[in-house]
C-alpha cells in the first residue's frame, strides 16, 4: 500500500508542480478570436464554457474541475478573476488549460488513493509501540 500511494502522491507533486507530461494533453478549448481580456468570468454547467467576455471562453471545463476549492476559492475562478481587465497572452490560455488538466487529474488521482486506502481495510490511524 506504502509503494502505490507513493506513487500515487508523486503524480499529484508533478501535476501541481507543473511538471506532468499529462499536462499537454488539453482537454479544453479556447476556439473563439477576441480581445483576450478578462472581463467578468462566469460558468455554465450546461455546457461546461467558462466565459471570460462576451465572446470569449474555455470550452469543456468539466464541473467538478469548475468547482473545486482550494483554500476557500474555486481555483479556476480565482486564477481568472486575478486578471480582470488583463489580455490573456497565449501562454495565460495555455496555463488555464494545464490547471484544468492538473485539476481534472487531481479529482482522479484523489478518487483512486481513496480506493487503494478502502481496499487495504485496516487503515493504521496511530502508530504503536514504544514511545509512539
Amino acid at each position: 500500500m506504502f509503494f502505490r500511494l507513493a506513487t500515487l502522491g508523486g503524480e499529484l507533486v508533478a501535476l501541481h508542480l507543473m511538471e506532468s507530461p499529462k499536462l499537454n494533453d488539453l482537454i479544453t478549448e479556447f476556439p473563439v478570436k477576441g480581445t483576450d481580456t478578462v472581463e467578468k468570468v462566469q460558468y455554465n454547467d450546461k455546457d461546461g464554457r467558462v466565459w471570460i467576455n462576451p465572446t470569449q471562453y474555455f470550452g469543456g471545463v468539466p464541473a467538478a474541475v469548475w468547482d473545486f476549492h482550494i483554500g476557500g476559492y474555486r481555483v479556476c475562478e480565482k486564477w481568472l478573476k486575478d486578471r480582470k481587465s488583463r489580455k490573456l497572452t497565449y501562454e495565460d490560455t495555455r496555463h488555464y488549460q494545464q490547471i484544468v488538466v492538473a485539476l481534472n487529474e487531481t479529482i482522479r488521482l484523489m478518487t483512486e488513493i481513496d480506493d487503494v486506502i478502502k481496499q487495504q481495510g485496516d487503515w493504521p490511524t496511530a502508530f504503536s509501540g514504544n514511545g509512539a
